[in-house]
């Protein structure tokens, strides 16, 4: 199979060569570089499959020899006519405070 040139449509084959790799690399995971301030990139494939916005929360903790980084679901936040009272936050709390 020849190498795509620049402005030719990749074939099928090489379109499900591309999938299949970035499928592998989703599920057996990818090596990113530690920056200097500790920090690392999630590629964008894992970000993408995990639902990770720019902004999002994630929780990191270690597991024996393993990191393990699990976003954090917030609540989605209510809407319509009583959205900014407060009243939402009130009955939240009223349950939180409830005997089970």
């Amino acid at each position: 199979m020849g190498q795509p040139t620049v402005g030719s449509n990749p074939t099928p084959s090489a379109v499900q060569e591309c999938r299949s790799i970035w499928v592998w690399l989703v599920f057996h995971g990818m090596t990113v570089r530690v920056g200097p301030k500790g920090q690392i990139v999630i590629p964008k494939p894992i970000r993408d499959r995990a639902s990770i916005e720019p902004g999002d929360e994630v929780e990191v903790e270690l597991r024996n020899d393993t990191i393990v980084v699990t976003p954090r679901r917030r609540p989605r936040r209510l809407g319509g006519r009583f959205s900014r009272t407060g009243m939402a936050g009130r009955l939240l709390a009223d349950r939180r405070d409830e005997p089970r």
